[in-house]
C-alpha cells in the first residue's frame, strides 16, 4: 500500500483488480476545499488511458512489477522466446503481450521484460534500433532528403516510410516507439 501523496511516474497500481502504470500526476491544492492529486494513468495489459482523480492522502494499493534485462532468443509458433541474462531461464511470452515490440526486434537483442508475479505483461524495446531495409524501390536521379516518403521493408518484416534516395541494404535506425525514420547509419 502507498499513499497518493507519494505517486512517481512509471509506478503501478493495482485499482479494481487491474495493473495501471502512472503516466503523469499532479497534486493540486485549491484555495478552497481539500488537496487532491490528478494521475493520467494507462492500463498496462490494454493501453488505454484515463484520467483519474484522487483525495490527498488515499491509501492505493501498489503492484510489484518486476522489470527484467532479457535477451530475445527466437520465434516458437505464436510466442517469442526470451533468456534472462542472469539466471538463464527461458520464458515464452506470446505474440499478443510482446504486441508492436515484435516489429523491431531481431534475434539476440535485449529487451526489458515486466512480470508481475511471474505473468510477463509488456516488453519494452530501446526507443531506437538499427536495422537494414531488405527491399525498396529504387531510388532515382535527383531524388534529395526532402523530396518525400516511400516505403521500405526492414529485415523484421515491419514496413516503415523511408526518404526517396534510400536504398535495399541500407542501414537505418528507427523509433521503435512510432516506426518513424530517424536517420542512415555506416
Amino acid at each position: 500500500m502507498a499513499s497518493t501523496n507519494d505517486l512517481k511516474n512509471g509506478m503501478v497500481l493495482n485499482l479494481e483488480g487491474q495493473l495501471w502504470s502512472v503516466v503523469e500526476f499532479q497534486h493540486v491544492k485549491p484555495g478552497k476545499g481539500p488537496a487532491f492529486v490528478r494521475t493520467k494513468l494507462k492500463a498496462v495489459l490494454s493501453g488505454k488511458v484515463v484520467d483519474k482523480t484522487f483525495n490527498a492522502g488515499t491509501k492505493v494499493e501498489t503492484a510489484n512489477v518486476d522489470k527484467r534485462d532479457m535477451q530475445y532468443l527466437y520465434k516458437d509458433g505464436d510466442d517469442f522466446v526470451f533468456m534472462d541474462g542472469d539466471t538463464y531461464d527461458q520464458i515464452h511470452i506470446s505474440a499478443a503481450t510482446v504486441g508492436s515490440a515484435a516489429d523491431f526486434m531481431l534475434e539476440n537483442q535485449s529487451a526489458v521484460v515486466a512480470l508481475h508475479d511471474g505473468t510477463p505483461l509488456y516488453v519494452e524495446l530501446p526507443t531506437s534500433v538499427v536495422l537494414v531495409i531488405t527491399y525498396t524501390e529504387p531510388g532515382l536521379q535527383g531524388d534529395r532528403s526532402t523530396g518525400g516518403t516511400k516505403p521500405a521493408t526492414l529485415e523484421t518484416g515491419a514496413q516503415i516510410a523511408v526518404p526517396l534516395f534510400l536504398e535495399t541494404g541500407t542501414r537505418v535506425k528507427v523509433d521503435t516507439r512510432s516506426g518513424d525514420y530517424l536517420g542512415r547509419v555506416n
